[in-house]
């Protein structure tokens, strides 16, 4: 999508969305830069909600950002990702950024503490070093189920490793045959489910968290696992 396609297609997405949810902010702005992640290749920053300095005789800007939108980043991502479709990457990312600009506002870290959950599972998916508890800042699905971007977490508090865990994914119940050689904190891939989230099924085995936790890093054991039904 050409340059000029892209800014006109985000002012008409900008009409869709109740006036309310832009006060305080000073414009909608169309960049044509390229945003690559600083580490992570095939990852672009789509959007970014930018606060504008109060200066001493600016009280009109407080609370006041920018909300900007780099075509670039579309453009190299709609090169790499079959099926791009710029409209529905467009509205998600303007009305990330509009959350984004509103928390700001209201003092509220929820999307950046989801944002900081999407870094720690990018992490986890390469095999870097992560928070074993970042999945708890994501989007809460039942109890005890989360989601990050496409990927969902089962979260279950035990006291040591079981053999094997019961569990339940769209309607239908599941046995989870933990490996011998798992250890706490324990992430299982699951496969073999029926009706899978659109990313990964995990089950996460974790200790209730205690003080000393604070002061010590955890070593995470992962694996995947083949569940079987359960009747």
């Amino acid at each position: 999508m050409r340059f000029s396609d892209f800014e006109s297609m985000i002012r008409r997405l900008s009409q869709e969305v109740p006036a309310s949810f832009f006060e305080g902010v000073a414009e909608v702005a169309v960049s044509p830069r390229t945003v690559p992640h600083p580490t992570r290749p095939e990852i672009f920053t789509l959007g970014e909600c930018v606060p504008i300095p109060a200066g001493e005789s600016a009280a009109s800007h407080e609370g006041q950002s920018r909300i900007v939108l780099y075509h670039g980043s579309f453009l190299a991502l709609s090169r790499i990702q079959e099926g791009f479709d710029w409209r529905e990457e467009a509205w998600e990312t303007l009305t990330h950024e509009l959350r984004h600009h509103l928390e700001w506002r209201a003092r509220a870290p929820d999307l950046e503490n989801f944002d900081w959950a999407v870094e720690q599972n990018f992490a986890r998916q390469d095999g870097e070093p992560f928070d074993p508890a970042f999945y708890l800042e994501g989007l809460p699905l039942a109890p005890d189920q989360y989601r990050v971007d496409e990927d969902v977490f089962l979260d279950r508090l035990v006291d040591e490793v079981p053999g094997g865990v019961e569990i339940e994914w769209a309607g239908l119940p599941y046995r989870v045959q933990i490996p011998r050689e798992a250890t706490l904190p324990c992430f299982v891939e699951l496969s073999g489910i029926a009706n899978p989230p659109a990313g990964e099924l995990v089950l996460v085995l974790r200790r209730k968290p205690a003080v000393l936790d604070l002061f010590r890093s955890a070593k995470v054991f992962a694996a995947e696992v083949r569940v079987q039904p359960s009747r």
